[in-house]
Order: structure tokens, then sequence, then C-alpha cells
């Protein structure tokens, strides 16, 4: 049988967090730059994003990456990350996840024991270093881009809960970080649920109480995403939770707020982690620092130096993880499907959930 519509696709974890990185069957997207490619996309062509991360061919842990030329001179390749309510401009899972798929499918000539490669994310460039052997890749560091925090110990006022003290800071995206045991909370798997729905209140007053603007770029603002902070249950440094939306929030309706935890250490989360850390002297550059996801599995990031973001202090981190291949892929849409775009049901997901 024929399909006119036709998408290859890599499905990939990353510590745990499913990816899935489109390799073929898509245009390449205008733009100038990967910014304005991700724009283009959320803007004209967000149905992309509904057809590969809605039911029935996605669910709401799954995160999408679109490999696409680079327009950077210094670049391999491209790539626009989409997740269930937003295109964010960086990710460290799927950054590891795309770095990969490139590498073990061949789109990247392999070289052993160390294939070097820059990506362009929309964020800006970001240079790797897998570790290969036979083929495989066993290991995948990469440098982000610079992060910096923007509030320390901020009080938000957040219904059901009270005063709640944050951090937030720029990892690639904005987070709002709270400490979990001060809501009673280990961050244990069996924990999950309510990490959710407190990360997700937090969330939502923060970003009506505390304003946050990117300076070299103003269409990046806003929190966007949080993070539970907790000491470790492994041999780790620190703990952490965060919270993917499925879905607009309303305080109107509780009930209908549905989102998901981050199954990897989330690597933008621990590089905006290590910046909160070294604001207040509390890690030191060059210091490897180990990041627990709720599984138990980790990333670990470093601090290489201090720079300048506009009026903030800044670190460029690295992070280290590992992904691994889970299938491959060809998805299709016949003409006559009533679901060309998925769908989504309030067992799963938000009863509001159209974003971006």
């Amino acid at each position: 049988m024929a399909f006119p519509d036709m998408i290859r696709a890599v499905d990939t974890h990353a510590c745990g967090e499913p990816g899935r990185v489109i390799i073929g069957g898509v245009d390449d997207v205008p733009g100038a730059t990967m910014f304005e490619k991700m724009v283009h996309l959320r803007t004209h062509c967000d149905g992309l994003r509904r057809r590969m991360l809605r039911e029935p061919r996605g669910y709401p842990a799954l995160c999408c990456n679109l490999i696409l030329p680079p327009t950077h001179p210094d670049a391999d390749a491209g790539f626009v990350i989409m997740e269930q309510t937003e295109y964010p401009g960086m990710s460290g899972s799927n950054t590891i996840s795309v770095a990969t798929v490139l590498i073990e499918t061949g789109m990247v000539e392999a070289q052993e024991p160390i294939t070097e490669l820059v990506l362009e994310s929309p964020a800006g460039l970001v240079r790797v270093r897998a570790e290969v052997q036979a083929g495989k890749v066993i290991g995948v560091t990469f440098t982000n881009v610079p992060a910096f925090a923007v509030h320390l110990d901020a009080v938000v006022e957040v219904p059901q809960l009270g005063s709640v003290t944050v951090d937030v800071a720029y990892g690639g995206m904005f987070f709002v970080i709270a400490d979990a045991p001060a809501l009673g909370l280990r961050l244990s798997p069996d924990e999950a649920g309510d990490a959710v729905r407190l990360g997700e209140m937090i969330k939502a007053a923060t970003q009506e109480q505390l304003d946050c603007v990117h300076p070299e770029n103003e269409d990046i603002r806003g929190v966007t995403i949080a993070q539970l902070s907790a000491p470790p249950l492994g041999d780790g440094d620190r703990r952490n939770a965060v919270v993917v939306s499925s879905g607009k929030l309303d305080w109107e309706r509780p009930s209908t707020w549905t989102g998901v935890l981050d199954r990897s250490p989330c690597g933008t989360g621990t590089c905006a982690k290590m910046a909160v850390l070294h604001a207040r002297g509390e890690l030191d550059l060059h210091q490897d620092f180990r990041h627990e996801s709720i599984l138990g599995t980790v990333f670990t990031g470093r601090l290489l130096e201090e720079t300048t973001v506009g009026p903030y202090r800044a670190v460029r981190p690295t992070l280290r993880g590992r992904a691994w291949i889970t299938g491959l892929a060809q998805y299709v849409l016949d003409p006559s499907d009533p679901f060309p775009e998925g769908y989504i049901l309030g067992d799963l997901w938000s009863a509001d959930p159209e974003s971006p």
C-alpha cells in the first residue's frame, strides 16, 4: 500500500525520557536561523507537532525533534524541539537523543573513540562530544548555552499552598525551582502524581507573579516549566523532578490539570539548577554535579566558565548523559484518517490543551 504522507523517525530514550527524532519525510522549513525555523513551525505548521505527539501516535510524556539542514556554517545539523505545550529553545535529553541518532544511523560519520559535532538549536550552537565504541554511542557530552539565575529566594503566593520560596533560572528554558522537602516530598517514584500537581500549581503562580525575559532574545520569556529539588536518594548530588505540562492551567478547574514528569534528570533543568547553586556559592567551576531523576538515572553536569548574559552573571555548563535507540518507524497519514492531527482525552490530557 502506498502512503503519500510518510514520516521516518527514530524513537529513543535518554536516561528514561522518551524522544522521537524525525529524520525524513518533512521538507526544510523557512527561516534564516534555527530560531526562525522554530517560529515558522510554531506559527504555520503546528499540525506536525500535534500529529507526532498526540494520540494515536504519541502520548503525554513524549518529546519530538525535527532534524533540519543547519543555517550556521559551523553546524553539522540543525534541530527543532517539539513538546506537548511548547517549542523549547534547548533541551538536554533531546540533544543527547539527536546526537545519538545522527551518529548511529550514519547521518553523521562516526569517529572512534570520540565523534565531535556541532548542532544548531533554536537557542544557539551546541558543541557535542560523543563517546563511540563499535559504532555505538555510549555517552554524549555537550556544551550548553549560558545559564543564569534571574530570581533567588523569591516568594510566590500559591492558592491552596500559601507562600512558597522559589528560584527562577534559565538553562535553555526558564525554570521555576522549588524545594521538594518543604512540600513534603522526597521525590520517590510513588510521589510522581503529587509532584506533578504541586509543580503545576507553583509554575502557574510564578507565571503570574514573576517576570523573566532573555536579554538577548525577548521572544524567550516567562517561566514555562517547574522543577522540584530534593536531596539524593541514590549516589547523586541532588535529585529533581521536572514537570512537563500536557495542557493549559485553569485555576477555576484544578481537577483538569494534567502533566507528566520528565523521566530523565532533565538537561536544561540541570543547567538551571547548577546556575542557581553557583550563584549561591554552592557549586564551583570544574566540579562534577550528578543530578538524579525520579527513576534514579543520572546526568552529570559541570560548569566551565563564568560569563555574562545582558545584566546577569552567567555560567557555561556542560552536560553528560546517554540515549538508547528503541525503535525505527515510518509514521503515515491515511487521507481518510479522521484524526490527522491526533486527539486528546481528559483522562490523560488537559481539557484545554491548546498551546502554543
